[in-house]
């Protein structure tokens, strides 16, 4: 668990944190989608799920992406 957390604090390379600012957006635009007060058709409602899972996924793996490599 500790190595987790060392890797999720250490610095990320500039790549992967433009990755996350868009995992970040795409898991914000596909909760809007999910939570919009207005019946939407349901493959709006699919596709929206899909995007926020997508944007955590990848905001995810970017935000335990370093650049150490020495293991």
């Amino acid at each position: 668990m500790n190595k987790i957390v060392e890797r999720a604090s250490a610095p990320i390379p500039k790549f992967f944190k433009v990755l996350r600012t868009v995992g970040l957006t795409l898991a914000a635009v596909g909760g809007t989608i999910l939570a919009a007060p207005v019946a939407l058709p349901t493959i709006v409602i699919t596709i929206g799920g899909y995007v926020a899972v997508a944007g955590g996924v990848l905001t995810a793996a970017s935000q335990l992406t370093t650049t150490n490599d020495s293991e």
